[in-house]
């Protein structure tokens, strides 16, 4: 079977990732008049309807869904091969959460743009899944089970965590064994992980503390917490290398416990082979053979 028009898919591919007639129509310099007849001359050509019309917008049909997916990451492919020949300035959209941004990315940005010059680097701290879609980033670093439909990704580091408290509260008590931290009071304690962790340091049935009902949301915030002395966080030791070499925090016990997750780099099938994203990976995993040795 021979491709479609063309100019019927480009009007397919704004509109499934608009999710607007109005808005591709405005993207592409058309009417939407224009639009429709596009839509119309694709959806005669495969036999069956693209979009369904509701009161509040417009949804993609099964076959829709089918298709949008791998025309949006041909177009992607051939706007990065148009947009950005090799040494030209671009901008580089990195987006993430607040816990590895702050605790481990930004640190590094520097270096990848001064190695780079040619490149505009920006960081976007956002707890909000990022939608390759309708969001304008060129790579997201997320933190999950590494399956996401439409992206490539590339493993960075599993999640690992154990206990940490401050050197005040660590001469305080007299901590021989994983069981006398229940003494303390321990930081986000209905965190699932810490359940985890007194597992794998050997307590099969631990009662919890419930003697601090405090919820921080965020590694940032609980080590902060910890260094003032406030009770135990559940720390990953990466993030921290720096507070546990100066003596800010102590992790009082060497086991360390996995959620069996990870943190991942994801960006689209179709920019795979963008030249900022290569380097990008390069980068990351030179940053990561440094890290671990």
């Amino acid at each position: 079977m021979s491709l479609p028009p063309l100019a019927a898919l480009r009007v397919f591919e704004a509109v499934a990732r608009q999710m607007s007639f109005t808005h591709a129509a405005d993207e592409l310099g058309m009417t939407q008049a224009g639009v429709s007849y596009q839509i119309r001359i694709l959806e005669e050509r495969l036999g069956g309807s693209l979009f369904l019309r509701r009161p509040r917008g417009i949804e993609l049909t099964e076959l829709g869904r089918r298709l949008a997916g791998p025309t949006t990451d041909a177009f992607d492919l051939l706007r990065d091969t148009y947009a950005e020949p090799e040494g030209a300035s671009a901008l580089f959209t990195i987006t993430t959460f607040q816990t590895f941004a702050a605790l481990w990315l930004s640190e590094r940005l520097g270096r990848f743009q001064s190695a780079h010059p040619e490149l505009e680097v920006r960081l976007d701290v956002s707890d909000v899944l990022a939608d390759f879609a309708r969001e304008d980033f060129d790579v997201a670093i997320r933190h999950g089970a590494g399956k996401w439909p439409g992206v490539t990704v590339m493993h960075l580091f599993d999640v690992e965590f154990t206990p940490m408290i401050s050197a005040r509260l660590a001469d305080r008590y007299n901590l021989r064994e994983p069981a006398d931290l229940l003494q303390l009071p321990l930081l986000d304690n209905e965190d699932e992980n810490w359940i985890n962790w007194m597992q794998a340091a050997g307590l099969s049935c631990p009662k919890m503390p419930n003697n601090l009902r405090l919820r921080l949301g965020a590694q940032l915030h609980e080590a902060r917490s910890a260094m003032a002395g406030h009770g135990v966080a559940l720390l990953t030791p990466r993030f921290f290398k720096a507070e546990l070499a100066s003596g800010l925090l102590v992790q009082p016990f060497p086991i360390l416990a996995r959620s069996g997750l990870a943190y991942w780099l994801a960006y689209p099938h179709g920019r795979r082979n963008r030249p900022a994203i290569r380097k990008f990976r390069a980068f990351l995993l030179d940053e990561l053979s440094a890290d671990a040795g």
